[in-house]
């Protein structure tokens, strides 16, 4: 099997993963996974997918992370190594997606407008 690479983004952070056949190890700019998220919830989100379809020591997974903070990188992360899975696997589309695994979290911070200190926040009004 070739590596299979995919994209996936949260926030402004940005995962390019690189699965390949292997023991299950997940290297993130080349720090292991507990040494990059020693957070358990974190480790967790990100191999969400890898553990719904049973296959986390199926697969070594390289990733290139870049922006956002740890909760968008991870999430980023989990979607990227989704579309990966289905890349390898289309019959696996079907379960990924009712999990949520596969949309793309479009949220994003609003830009804050003139005029105001935050970007819906107005500043105090005085009568007098």
């Amino acid at each position: 099997m070739e590596v299979i690479n995919a994209i996936g983004r949260r926030k402004s952070a940005v995962a390019r993963v690189y699965l390949s056949e292997g023991s299950g190890k997940i290297t993130i700019n080349k720090k292991d996974l507990t040494e990059y998220f020693p957070s358990a919830i974190l480790q967790y989100v990100v191999k969400q997918p890898l553990n719904l379809l049973n296959v986390a020591e199926k697969y070594d997974v390289k990733v290139n992370l870049d922006g956002g903070g740890f909760t968008g990188q991870s999430q980023a992360l989990r979607l990227a190594i989704a579309r990966a899975l289905v890349k390898i696997n289309a019959e696996d589309k079907k379960a990924l997606k009712t999990q949520g695994f596969l949309t793309r979290d479009s949220r994003a911070v609003e830009r804050k407008k003139p005029g105001q200190p935050k970007a819906r926040r107005r500043f105090q009004f005085s009568k007098r």
